[in-house]
């Protein structure tokens, strides 16, 4: 099969087209290649006024298809057009962008100062899966190979967040988000076609998509409780439910064996379990059936049961997040876990529970697993294969799921595609060993902690030492979660350095957030390394002042003055990388430069060529906004290690200064460099 998806869309949006102009602005930013329609006109405000259906069906006609070759199926995950397979592993070469496409595709159209979801032509100015299509030129542009979307699936708006709640609320695994439908296609096209269409587009350019899955928790209003009530857990409705506190327990703690006999001796915990009782079908089977088809089920339950989901709340004991009033646990076990079932005063009475044991099944496992569960979870990924031919996943939380629930979901995902990729969602990287172990490729990791941090070391510490770990870590200064990199210290101008620093990280795979290669400023979310005042980062009177991507109306500043910066830089520096990157994944081919400056960082990289002779790649950096750097560098042993003797270097990239070939200050063993201010120098020998 062929890009059937694509090529319908590019049909239907010529056919849909109006004959009537339309008021449709879009940013420069999204035509990175060269649109010039007829009917185009350029606005003082570093907008494009097109006709939005030629638009998008040029980027398909002219753009996106002419990449097609025989004998590729683009509806396949990439891994499967080639006979290179190697277990996942090509996303440690990759360079991935992180995309909540609600956000990252939307655009006041209209210039009404308002997104809306329909507006007076009848469009959609959020994100879509159509509109998304803009976008990829520039990834493209950019060096971006692999596209890592935030959750698609359809979620709760019953407790919601901002204007839409949250995209981790997921009330259907595989239903997608109809907020990503676009009425460009009216009822010519489905959602899934749509993103069918998308993906197909990707993969034509030579991008991989992954995507976001959280098997752990599921929105309280989920479209599962209608089938299988028995796998949730249920509090009275009418009864006040808090984060459970341990009052013994002066401090937060991991919930460790050795603190649940202090656990569930507490007089609060034993509240806890008090409150807790057995779903509606077990409760009264004749009433459940009465009101099960109900249409807003978890009302009629509270109605007739005076039950309702239990929220969920945070893994450590003691934390000061209030409940997670949007999702709820999976009951992952029909029993209660072996390891505490003797602290409860009455097995057999107590209703399946919620706390510290059961929602870390990973280390409090029970006997009699919730198989028919596990299968509906575990054939998630492969329902995205099937249908849309995604290459990878990141499994939110899968650290806390038990080991063999994990294994089926891998395995499951890896009978259709061997070389489906699995991203840990793991921060420490002392965890990367058992991470590994259970299959997955890579972790996230902690640059988006470490990195801003470069007067401490931290920064540093991480570009330097990511190199020793057993998988690859995320080489990032952001992430949805976190403040952004450009409103941190050094401004613009210490995320441009970061940003290309985190390009040729030894074992690092560079991670790009949506926004960054514009300098935003406001965070998507503040759930990591956040303080309030991440929310005020915006002057008041912009249109997304103190509003959170992940929950609110909100499109990226496109328009801003240096938003071709970061998108100039990274064309020319991915190629460098390209050039580099086996070297900069394998650890005896680089090395890095100690240096007695915390704010130097230095790697120096070995590539191979057909020449007795190997081109040397140094890449140097002064992390100090504020004070230029002398710096001499040993270069010796690495020049006996590509056995280089060659007099003469070329600086490729600067970001203070011209490429140039350059003699004076390179000698046989050593590299005499001055740094500027944050400046990152890439001299080839």
């Amino acid at each position: 099969m062929g890009p059937t998806n694509l090529k319908k869309l590019l049909t239907t949006l010529k056919q849909q087209r109006p004959t009537t102009p339309i008021n449709y602005a879009v940013p420069d930013l999204w035509n990175a290649f060269g649109y010039d329609g007829a009917e185009m006109k350029t606005l003082r405000s570093d907008e494009l006024l097109v006709n939005p259906f030629d638009f998008y069906a040029h980027i398909i006609d002219r753009v996106i298809l002419p990449r097609a070759k025989k004998g590729i199926d683009p509806s396949k995950a990439l891994s499967q057009n080639t006979k290179r397979r190697n277990g996942g592993d090509w996303v440690k070469k990759s360079f991935m962008y992180s995309t909540m496409i609600r956000t990252s595709s939307a655009w006041d159209h209209d210039r009404d100062e308002a997104l809306s979801l329909d507006n007076l032509s009848n469009l959609k100015e959020t994100g879509t899966f159509v509109k998304m299509l803009g976008l990829l030129p520039t990834l493209v542009k950019m060096g971006i190979d692999t596209l890592y979307l935030l959750p698609i699936s359809k979620h709760s708006t019953k407790i919601k967040k901002g204007d839409f709640g949250s995209p981790y609320a997921v009330q259907h695994f595989t239903e997608l988000d109809p907020n990503l439908k676009d009425p460009m296609t009216g009822d010519a096209m489905s959602i899934d076609e749509e993103f069918a269409a998308l993906v197909e587009s990707c993969h034509l350019l030579g991008i991989r998509v992954v995507i976001d899955i959280i098997p752990r928790t599921h929105a309280i209003d989920n479209d599962l409780i209608r089938k299988h009530p028995e796998w949730f857990y249920w509090v009275k409705a009418d009864a006040p439910y808090t984060t459970p506190r341990v009052d013994s327990l002066d401090e937060t703690a991991y919930p460790a064996p050795d603190t649940m006999p202090t656990v569930f001796a507490d007089h609060a915990i034993k509240r806890h379990l008090a409150r807790f009782e057995f779903d509606p079908k077990t409760t009264d089977a004749e009433k459940w059936n009465a009101i099960k088809r109900r249409r807003n089920l978890l009302d009629a339950i509270e109605e007739t049961f005076n039950l309702t989901v239990a929220p969920a709340f945070s893994d450590f004991i003691n934390d000061i997040q209030p409940p997670w009033s949007d999702v709820t646990f999976f009951r992952l076990y029909l029993d209660h876990p072996k390891e505490t079932r003797q602290y409860l005063e009455d097995p057999e009475a107590q209703p399946p529970y919620m706390l510290y044991d059961t929602i870390k099944s990973n280390l409090y496992p029970g006997e009699k697993p919730n198989m028919a569960l596990w299968k509906t979870i575990a054939d998630v990924i492969p329902s995205f294969q099937r249908r849309f031919g995604i290459d990878g996943a990141r499994i939110d939380m899968g650290h806390a799921l038990p080991k063999a629930l994990l294994d089926m979901i891998i395995d499951k995902a890896r009978a259709i595609d061997p070389d489906f990729a699995f991203i840990a969602e793991e921060l420490d990287p002392k965890l990367a060993s058992d991470a590994k172990a259970k299959g997955y490729n890579m972790i996230i990791g902690n640059g988006f902690i470490m990195t801003p941090r470069i007067y401490t070391g931290q920064a540093r510490n991480f570009y330097h030492g990511l190199k020793d770990l057993p998988l690859p870590a995320f080489a990032c200064s952001e992430t949805h979660d976190t403040p952004r990199i450009a409103s941190r210290d050094g401004g613009e101008a210490g995320a441009t350095t970061l940003t290309v620093l985190n390009m040729f990280t030894p074992n690092g795979v560079p991670f790009l957030n949506a926004g960054q290669e514009v300098y935003e400023r406001q965070p998507m979310n503040l759930g990591l390394d956040a303080s309030e005042a991440d929310l005020y980062h915006l002057p008041e009177d912009d249109p997304y002042y103190k509003k959170l991507a992940l929950f609110d109306k909100v499109a990226l500043h496109y328009t801003h003055p240096r938003r071709w910066h970061i998108p100039d830089i990274l064309e020319h520096v991915s190629q460098i990388r390209a050039r580099y990157v086996t070297a900069i994944m394998t650890k005896s081919q680089n090395v890095v430069f100690e240096n007695e400056n915390p704010l130097f960082v230095g790697f120096g990289f070995i590539r191979k060529t057909k020449d007795i002779e190997k081109n040397i790649l140094l890449v140097l950096a002064n992390l100090n906004p504020d004070y230029d750097a002398q710096h001499t560098i040993d270069i010796e042993a690495l020049r006996r290690k590509a056995n280089n003797h060659r007099a003469r270097g070329e600086l490729l990239f600067s970001t203070n200064e011209p490429p140039r070939p350059f003699t004076q200050f390179l000698s046989d063993t050593t590299l005499d460099i001055h740094l500027g201010k944050g400046e990152v120098k890439i001299v080839e020998i």
